[in-house]
Formats: structure tokens, C-alpha cells, sequence
């Protein structure tokens, strides 16, 4: 018997699918695992024996139908508590593209893993209950994912079910949402209202709601431009995490993560003090290459032999010009609280160096009364604008391409435990 033939066409088009990252947020009880869960089904992309498995679970806990939920909250905590504690990554895909969803926790005292999912996401779907509407932890999000730089947002208004599939509370959520979404700068907000228990506009266009001619929270995704890397069309960064030698011959390797622009053998890099080199070799795992671009892991060899050391930064003909202070936005990530004088390390790319938050500037009113509040101190989940000194100058720069530059960590200098996560505003000069 011969073997079926493949389909060439078919397995080039699925070689060649684009891959869209995206994240769930949201305050507890809004539907995100359930939602996740219809996205998973709807889409065919669940094991008929991982479906069979949580149909009978969904039938011991007496569950009229199937509990979608079950197919993310797969730690025992989460399914004794009911609750989603960690950050799960799941993947599935449509005709169109494939999907890689972050989908996080809705606890305020889980924020910093919500940071962690949206950090690397193009897209941001934040869920609401249709009953509560937009409350504290839903501009929370809104405002983490603004800061990070996500442009686009997707407003899931579930749970419209259980207020009898009413357009007058929709509308009255999305005049608020796209209010917050507006006021925090986020180019791109969509508002759908949603089911993800039953199936409506997630996947499958509902028919309960003639009054909602607009796409489901799917099409969106599958319309929506996938990013080809911000970080690709900035200037060439590479800060050094390994210097390799070998004592046996001549080698001497600078190896590391491109994290902006890209280099080619023959190009005139930047190194400390503004001294040029040429890059005569790129050393990687499949062997030499002409070029690599951000997001490759390299090893660079040069024409001049320099003493450079980790945690130093080869870059392009601009190279930023090292400081001592500067401007940031952060996130508190520790139960510690942070105040004006308090000493840290700052991790920026490769670099460690000790430092102190010099002073705390303003801190974020989440609650939207006010563009920002004074404090002296701010703590667990705070968004706050701070000033920061180091004690070793470092060649900062401001955010941006979702953190390939400009982004860093404030670290217990005792513990090694990480305090918060940061954004670099402005670089300031000596006073």
C-alpha cells in the first residue's frame, strides 16, 4: 500500500503564515479562560482526547455543557480556586495566520505578570463583564498596555448574555472604553460584545444581536497587520554577554543578542567613547554569516583587538552618549514599597550597576480621576514616573520598538529579587 501524497501547496501556505502575538487581560471572573477556551474550540484547535478529558470533568462538577475554561487553567491550583495565577501561552491558528495568546491573570496582586504577557504582544485583548462594565483593574491594563507601546486594543464586552443581550449597556461601556483608550493614547481600539460562554462574536458571528453589525473579536485578529519587528528599523544595538576566548589561537569572539537594527560583515561599529571598529566575522550556531538582524544571537569578531567587557554596547555609526541620570515610568513589580533615596541595581541589557531612585516624581491615578497623584513612595502594581541615578555611566535611551532599547529592571540590591520594570523618558545631564 502506498503512503498518502502530501500536499506541497498546502504545508508551503502553512509554512508561510504569518504569526500574530496577542495577550488576554482583565479583572477576575471577566471570562478570560473561557474566552481562550472558545477560541481554542471554535477554532479546531483542541485534541478530541484533550476535549474528551474536560467534557468529563465539566460533567463531575455538574457544568450544563462543556467548561471551555478548563482547556487554560491546567495548574490544580487554578482549577481548585477557579482562578488564572499564572501566565499560560497557548497556540492555535486559523486559515489566515497563526496565533501565539498570552493569557494572563486578572488579580491587581498579579499585575506584573500581566506586564509579563504584554511585553512581547502586538495585540491586547481585555475583557470586561457586561454587568460591571470598565472598572479599576480594566484601565489598569489599559494603561500597562499604553505604556508598553501596544497600538492596538480589543475591547471584549462579555458575559452580554446575562443582560439580555442589551445594546444600551454595550454602548454605554464603549463610549467609556474608547474614552480611557483615547485619554491613554492607544491608536487602535476596537469594541465588541461578546458571549464566550455560548459562542457569540468570538469566533462565530452571533445572532442574537442584529443591533452589532461589526466583526468578531476573530476577524479582527485575522485583519489586523502583523508587526514586522519595530526593532528591525532602528540603529544597530548589541550589548555583549559573553567575551569568548581561546588561549589555543587568536580567537576573540563578543557574543550576545541583537536586540535593535542589524550588521554585515564590513560594517564600521561604534564602541565606549566613540572608537570605531570593523566587523570582520558574525559566528553563529549554523556557522559564519554575511549578516544578522535583531533578534539573532551572534558572536561578532573585529578588526581591532579591544578590551571590552560584558555588559558593554557595540553599536552603529549613533551610539548613545552615556548618563549618569534619567527620566522613567515604571511598573512596581514587589510587595517592597519604593521611595525617594532608595538604593538598587539597575539592569539595563546586559549591564548591572548599582544606583538609587533619585526621586518619585508623580504616581498614576489608575482610577482616571486625575491625570496623576503626588507620593512620597509607591508600591506593589503602582505606575509611577521616577528619576533614577547610577553609579557607572550607561549609554541609555529612550523606550522604544517595544523595549529592543530603553527598557531595564530595578533590582533588590540584598535580595537580587526584582522590584520593578522600567522605561527610560529622558536622559538628563549632570546638574
Amino acid at each position: 500500500m502506498s503512503a498518502p501524497a502530501i500536499d506541497h501547496t498546502a504545508t508551503e501556505v502553512l509554512a508561510h503564515r504569518e504569526t500574530l502575538r496577542l495577550c488576554t487581560a482583565g479583572s477576575v471572573d471577566d471570562g478570560k479562560s473561557t474566552f481562550v477556551g472558545r477560541l481554542l474550540h471554535d477554532t479546531k484547535s483542541v485534541l478530541a482526547d484533550q476535549l474528551a478529558s474536560v467534557e468529563r470533568t465539566s460533567s463531575d462538577r455538574g457544568f450544563d455543557g462543556v467548561d471551555l475554561s478548563l482547556l487554560v487553567d491546567g495548574l490544580r491550583a487554578e482549577r481548585e480556586q477557579g482562578i488564572t495565577i499564572d501566565v499560560a501561552y497557548r497556540y492555535f491558528a486559523t486559515d489566515q495566520r497563526t496565533f501565539i495568546l498570552a493569557d494572563t491573570p486578572g488579580h491587581v496582586q498579579y499585575t506584573r505578570n500581566t506586564v509579563t504577557g504584554m511585553s512581547t504582544s502586538q495585540v491586547v485583548v481585555l475583557l470586561v463583564d457586561a454587568r460591571h462594565g470598565v472598572v479599576e483593574q480594566t484601565v489598569r491594563h489599559l494603561t500597562v498596555a499604553a505604556l508598553l507601546g501596544v497600538r492596538t486594543v480589543i475591547l471584549a464586552v462579555n458575559k452580554i448574555d446575562l443582560v439580555d443581550y442589551s445594546e444600551e449597556i454595550f454602548r454605554s461601556i464603549e463610549a467609556d472604553f474608547i474614552t480611557a483608550a483615547a485619554r491613554l493614547g492607544v491608536p487602535d481600539s476596537h469594541v465588541v460584545p461578546i458571549s464566550a460562554l455560548k459562542g457569540d462574536n468570538v469566533v462565530e458571528t452571533s445572532t442574537e444581536m442584529d443591533w452589532y453589525q461589526g466583526p468578531t473579536v476573530l476577524q479582527i485578529l485575522e485583519g489586523i497587520t502583523v508587526s514586522r519587528g519595530r526593532a528591525h528599523d532602528l540603529d544597530f544595538r548589541f550589548p555583549i554577554q559573553w567575551v569568548i576566548r581561546e588561549h589555543s589561537s587568536d580567537y576573540r569572539g563578543y557574543a550576545g543578542r541583537i536586540e535593535a537594527g542589524g550588521v554585515s560583515v564590513g560594517d564600521e561599529i561604534t564602541i565606549a567613547q566613540g572608537r570605531t571598529t570593523t566587523v570582520t566575522h558574525i559566528d553563529s550556531a549554523d556557522g559564519p554569516r554575511e549578516s544578522a538582524v535583531a533578534g539573532d544571537s551572534i558572536t561578532l569578531r573585529l578588526a581591532d583587538e579591544i578590551d571590552l567587557i560584558r555588559g558593554d554596547l557595540i553599536s552603529g555609526p549613533i551610539r548613545p552618549e552615556p548618563v549618569r541620570r534619567f527620566d522613567a515610568t515604571v511598573v512596581a513589580l514587589a510587595e517592597r514599597p519604593l521611595k525617594a533615596g532608595a538604593p538598587v541595581k539597575v539592569r539595563y541589557g546586559t549591564s548591572l550597576v548599582r544606583g538609587r531612585i533619585s526621586s518619585v516624581d508623580r504616581v498614576l491615578d489608575i482610577d482616571g480621576v486625575a491625570d496623576q497623584i503626588d507620593s512620597e513612595n509607591f508600591g506593589l502594581n503602582d505606575i509611577a514616573h521616577i528619576t533614577v541615578e547610577v553609579a557607572a555611566e550607561l549609554p541609555i535611551e529612550g523606550y522604544a520598538a517595544r523595549g529592543a532599547v530603553g527598557s531595564f529592571l530595578l533590582i533588590d540590591q540584598a535580595s537580587g529579587n526584582t522590584l520593578a520594570a522600567g522605561l527610560v523618558g529622558h536622559r538628563l545631564r549632570e546638574e
